[in-house]
Formats: structure tokens, C-alpha cells, sequence
């Protein structure tokens, strides 16, 4: 236990996976949320003058312990995590709430940071510092500081119950995943499936010693059963499955969370004084407020529609030429896409899934990273690792000096939860003129191996890889003083911008020639195919914006006003009516698996995943004028985006970086949409 009260014994200081045991984890909080305090104590009574270095400074070095014990568990509870990890979770997130309350709610602290707040005009403090001592006084302030006793109670009952709800949500979520399968002990209802699906979906059912094939809701299973299987009854059935999680009035029904987590933030922010949670969150986010978050949204929606309703149009047309269907529904989406997509380009992900393979795909990422930046990485094995599935790496310069420790966690496992995220174990930041370098990790739930065949990916799981991977490098190529400012700790509507414009190398012929390799004859990705990916890059873009519009639109419905949810489901209905294509399904409901909104970090921030593609559009552009692998625009990326985190106002960053502010245009022209 004592393991989590002072710095690690191991390389780089790296998280001691095989030394932690679950009993301990309990205790590791109670102390070093113990530790914690005593070092706010000791800020509170210092009884010199409040200056920047004895109250600010301070408080953003505070904690360091309880921070690195929360990331490392945390984390796991996201990638690695099972029944006993889930209840230790529940008990530990009230205490965390707490003591982030009593920070915030502590008067004789505020009042230290108010004094250096009150003097900024006189004071001599660089840009970042500037930032952070803004960051630190609205900390307080925009989380009850300015409140009375009474309304102080209420703000910690309220993220006491969030804290919990929340996780609840998550784990709801992940037990209704795991609780369903697809079994099919009859080949001829798998018509259509690719060898390579097929295989993996035997090898699964081998595992749960069953005969046939099973398939699942994790991604790599699911995927590619809606798009290729013939049978429409058995894609209608697992696409209503997934659809349905959290949504079937039972022990993991999420209707009424839903309704509760939305009900406590409208609470929580009119305590605050604001009109609205969104009102509360964009405060603090390059769009500023609801109004411009919803105007950004309906002016994509009007120049998308019209594509989007001809493209729907022509997919209707081709499923009724083809097998005589009159109307399109939500399980046939993906099947007749990707038919209409191989009729018109040639190309079928089956087609360039041998070009993918995961291992060349990640050194791929590896040597672009090289290029621009001049970092490279090398795998290394006496670093801990919390599976065995997990790689690691060192990061190095080119002088050989550490940037950064790099995990990757790339297939589907029972106690992992869906989807693609990056992370960090540790922040960077300097102390006592120590650069402390961070400590960073991708999370991906990809197409493993199989007895025959390495881990082969789709097109989407590349780009995914390469989204996650611009994640890492704005965590390892930080270089910022204080770590409440480093790595990814930018507004939200900022944040996707080095993922979204990595994204954009897997479409440059240049870049694909350096990955896309046969797995088997190590043969380089034809030219045609190369052209095709590039053709096809705008394939349905405008069906594919409004679904993306819709789940932002649904976001600032819930979070862009106060208000009683009656109904969960004709709430979500209502609200995406406007962006909607296919016919309801009644046993259906995104909301109650709504993970990003309701248990990440996305409410009021869903709009960003587009907000940034304008910025990314923009700055690839760029990069495009000057070469894709331009050593000064790539520097000037490093510089002023990658290394800077939430130093200094994004819209600033953006123009040292690009010279001008973003434009709309680029993104529309990109997606075919003018």
C-alpha cells in the first residue's frame, strides 16, 4: 500500500501494474488523499503574503501522489477492469468528490488565490502563468466558492450523487455488452461474411466452448456482421441489440440516470448562476456559449442536408434495385453502403485489409511522427504492463533524450470497454528544473489475430489508430511548466484538432506507401487502391455529417436548458427529428448508452468532434500548400499546438501556428459538400 505514498522504484518512474493488488487500492486513497490535504493545509496557513509561487504554484503541484494513484486506477477501471475494481470505484469516487469539493469550497484557500488574482495587473507573470492563475481563480469561483454555507451543501450533495450516477451509467453500459451474443450454429445464415470475420467469430465461440460462431456488441465484432451478412433478419436482430443497451427495464436500465444526471447538472449550474449547464460548460471552450454552439450546428445542418437526403435517395434506389427493398432501415445502413461503395469504386475494406496489417500500421504512425517531428520510438520490455496484450515503448528524441513512455492496448477483452481512447498514467511538467516526461497510452478495440491471419485492419480502424495516436503526440511532445496546463488539458472544442489532423496522412499516397503493406507478399498498396481510398473519402460524407450533427444536436438539447424529461426516449426523438434519415426503431434508444455525454467528458461538447474537423480541414490544407511532410509547417505545429497544451488561448495558438483564423470552407470542400 505504501507503494502509491512516494515516487516508484521502477524505469522512468512507470506505473508497478504487477505490484498492485485490488485490496490495496481503498486504503491508497484514503492516504493519499490524506497527503493531499496536509499540502493544502499547508498553502492555507503559510503565513507569509499570497504570492503566485507560495498559493498558485503550489496548488497546481499539490496532490501529485493521488493524482498518479487515480490515473493509474482509473484507467484500468476503463481497460481492465472486472466485478471487485467496479464496487472499489463506487466506494472511492464519493471521497474524490469530496476532497475536490473541500479544495473548492475552501474559503481561507480562495481567499489566498483571490489576493493574487486581485493584484494580476501588477504582477509580472509570463503568458502561462498569466493562464494558469485565470484557471486557478475560476476553479473557485466557477465551482461555489462565491456561495453561501447553504448553497455549498447542496453543491456537494449534488456532485456526490454525479459522481456516482455517472459511473453507474458506464457500468450499466459495459454489463450490456458483455451480456449479449449472437450464436448461428448454421454457416448458410453467415452468407456475405468475410473469412477473416468469420474465423474470429469461430476462435470466440470455441473460447465460451460453444459450436458454430458467436458474435458480439464489441465493434470488431459487430461491424462487420451489419456490413456484410446477407440474412437481414440476423442484422436486424443484433443492430436492435445494440441499440436497446440500457434501454429494456432491467437491473442495468439507464432511463432513469439519464433523466437524474441531466436534472443535477441544470441544478448544479443554476446554483452556480448560469442559465444552463451548457451555459456553465462553454464558458470555458473556444465557442463561448449555446447560442454560437447551436448556430455553428444548424449551419452545417443546412448546407449537409441536401446531400444528405439525395445520398439517402440514391442508397434507397440501389437496396430497392438490388434486392427489391422499399424501405431503408437503421440494420440496412452499413450493408447497402459499403455494396453501393464496392459498385462504384471498386473497393471493398476485405480488399484492403491485407494492406493493413496492425504491427506495420503502427510503425507507419511511428515514422510519420518521425518525419514531422523527429521523435522516434522503440519497443522496449522491462516496462510494466497491466495485460499482456499491452505494448510499450521509449520515446526519444534525436539527441536520444526520453519525450515520453508510450503504452498501447490494441484488442477487445471481457473487462475492457468499447471504443478508442487515449490516456495518460502521468502528466509532463517541470519542477525543481526537472522536465518530467509524460507517461501515455492509446486504448483500441481493433480485429485481433487469428490462428491464420495477424491482426488485419479495416480503413476505419487505421484511421482510428492514426486519430488516437495524434491524441499521444499532444501528450508526449508537451512542454509545459505546470501540469495542470500540459498534454491535452485544453478547452474541449480544442482538443480534437492534433487527433482529427492526423487522420488526414491516411489518404496521402506519400504517407500510405511507408504502411500499407501486404501482409503476405509485403507488396506496397496498388496506386488504384490508393486513388480509390482517396476517391472514396467522401463517400455519403453528407449522411455521414448529419449523423454526427445529430448526436450534437442531442447533446445541447438535454444540457442547453433547464428542464423535467418526462420521457427519455420521445425527448431524443424530438430532438433529432431535424437530423434524422431512417424510421424509428421503438425498442431503440442512443440515449441510455449515451456514454460519451453522460459518462465522459462530452456533455455540452459533442459539437467539438465537428468544430475541430473545420480546424482540422484548415490546418491539413496547410500542410497540402507546403508538402505533408514540411519539416517548418510541421515545427511550427509542434511548437504552437502539440507542445503548447492549455497555455495560452487556442484561437491564438491556431493563428501563430496557421497565420490566420480557421475557415469553414475548407472543411465543406473537403467533404464535397460545395
Amino acid at each position: 500500500m505504501t507503494l502509491f505514498l512516494k515516487k516508484f522504484t521502477t524505469k522512468y518512474n512507470t506505473a508497478p501494474f504487477g505490484k498492485i493488488n485490488l485490496s490495496d487500492y481503498k486504503e491508497a486513497f484514503e492516504k493519499t488523499i490524506e497527503l493531499a490535504r496536509a499540502e493544502i493545509d499547508n498553502i492555507v496557513k503559510n503565513t507569509e503574503a499570497p504570492t503566485f509561487s507560495n498559493t498558485i504554484e503550489a496548488l497546481d503541484y499539490s496532490g501529485e501522489q493521488l493524482d498518479r494513484l487515480s490515473n493509474i486506477f482509473f484507467n484500468l477501471n476503463s481497460a481492465e477492469t472486472c466485478e471487485e475494481m467496479q464496487k472499489i470505484a463506487q466506494e472511492v469516487s464519493p471521497l474524490l468528490t469530496a476532497f475536490s469539493n473541500d479544495i473548492a469550497l475552501n474559503e481561507d484557500l480562495f481567499k489566498r488565490v483571490k489576493a493574487v488574482y486581485d493584484q494580476k495587473d501588477t504582477l509580472t507573470l509570463t503568458t502561462e502563468q498569466a493562464t494558469l492563475l485565470d484557471k486557478k481563480f475560476k476553479s473557485f469561483s466557477r465551482n461555489g466558492a462565491l456561495l453561501n454555507e447553504e448553497d455549498k451543501l447542496k453543491l456537494r450533495e449534488i456532485d456526490t450523487e454525479l459522481a456516482k450516477i455517472k459511473l453507474t451509467f458506464g457500468e450499466n453500459v459495459l454489463a450490456e455488452t458483455n451480456n449479449y451474443q449472437l450464436h448461428i450454429t448454421n454457416e448458410s445464415d453467415l452468407k456475405g461474411l468475410p473469412d477473416g470475420a468469420k474465423e474470429m467469430a469461430a476462435s470466440l465461440a470455441k473460447s465460451k466452448n460453444l459450436e458454430g460462431w458467436v458474435f458480439t456488441l464489441d465493434f470488431p465484432s459487430y461491424l462487420p456482421f451489419v456490413t456484410y451478412v446477407e440474412n437481414r433478419e440476423l442484422r436486424k436482430e443484433i443492430a436492435i441489440a445494440a441499440g436497446k443497451k440500457s434501454f429494456q427495464d432491467n437491473e442495468f436500465d439507464n432511463k432513469e440516470n439519464v433523466k437524474r444526471i441531466v436534472e443535477l447538472r441544470h441544478k448544479r449550474a443554476n446554483l452556480l448562476g448560469y442559465q444552463s449547464h451548457s451555459h456553465f460548460v462553454l464558458e470555458e471552450r473556444m465557442a463561448q456559449n449555446p447560442e454560437k454552439v447551436q448556430s455553428f450546428l444548424n449551419d452545417l445542418l443546412e448546407k449537409a442536408k441536401p446531400a444528405a437526403h439525395k445520398e439517402f435517395a440514391e442508397l434507397t434506389a440501389f437496396a430497392k434495385e438490388l434486392d427489391g427493398i422499399d424501405q431503408l432501415e437503421k440494420w440496412d445502413g452499413a450493408y447497402y453502403s459499403e455494396k453501393l461503395k464496392q459498385k462504384l469504386f471498386s473497393l471493398d475494406d476485405e480488399l484492403l485489409k491485407p494492406y493493413f496489417q496492425l504491427e506495420n500500421v503502427l510503425k507507419g504512425a511511428f515514422t510519420i511522427a518521425e518525419k514531422l517531428f523527429g521523435i522516434t520510438f522503440k519497443e522496449v520490455f522491462d516496462i510494466d504492463k497491466y495485460h499482456e496484450d499491452v505494448q510499450t515503448f521509449e520515446v526519444l528524441d534525436f539527441e536520444g533524450k526520453l519525450v515520453a513512455v508510450f503504452y498501447s492496448d490494441f484488442f477487445p477483452r471481457k473487462g475492457k470497454r468499447n471504443g478508442a481512447w487515449m490516456t495518460s498514467y502521468k502528466p509532463q511538467y517541470i519542477k525543481d528544473g526537472i522536465n518530467e516526461r509524460p507517461h501515455v497510452s492509446i486504448v483500441c478495440n481493433f480485429t485481433p489475430p487469428t490462428e491464420t491471419k495477424p491482426s488485419l485492419l479495416t480503413f476505419n480502424e487505421v484511421t482510428t489508430l492514426f486519430h488516437e495516436f495524434g491524441h499521444a503526440l499532444h501528450g508526449m511532445l508537451a512542454n509545459t511548466t505546470y501540469p495542470s496546463l500540459s498534454g491535452t488539458s485544453v478547452y474541449w472544442d480544442f482538443v480534437e484538432l492534433p487527433s482529427q489532423v492526423m487522420e488526414n496522412w491516411c489518404y496521402e499516397p506519400e504517407a500510405l506507401a511507408l504502411f500499407a503493406k501486404h501482409y503476405e507478399t509485403g507488396e506496397i498498396i496498388p496506386q488504384q487502391y490508393v486513388e480509390k481510398i482517396k476517391e472514396s473519402a467522401s463517400f455519403l460524407e453528407g449522411m455521414a455529417t448529419l449523423r454526427q450533427l445529430s448526436f450534437g444536436i442531442l447533446d445541447m438539447a438535454y444540457h442547453g436548458k433547464s428542464q423535467t424529461i418526462a420521457d427519455v426516449k420521445a425527448f431524443e426523438k424530438q430532438a433529432m427529428e431535424i437530423a434524422s434519415l431512417y424510421p424509428d426503431v421503438e425498442e431503440n434508444c442512443m440515449s441510455t448508452s449515451f456514454s460519451h455525454i453522460f459518462q465522459g467528458g462530452y456533455s455540452s461538447g459533442y459539437y467539438s468532434y465537428k468544430w475541430a474537423e473545420v480546424l482540422d480541414a484548415d490546418a491539413f490544407a496547410y500542410f497540402q500548400e507546403k508538402g505533408i511532410f514540411n519539416k517548418e509547417v510541421a515545427t511550427k505545429f509542434k511548437d504552437n499546438v502539440l507542445s503548447k497544451g492549455g497555455t495560452e488561448l487556442p484561437m491564438e495558438l491556431y493563428k501563430k501556428f496557421r497565420g490566420q483564423e480557421p475557415k469553414v470552407e475548407a472543411l465543406l470542400k473537403r467533404a464535397g459538400l460545395i
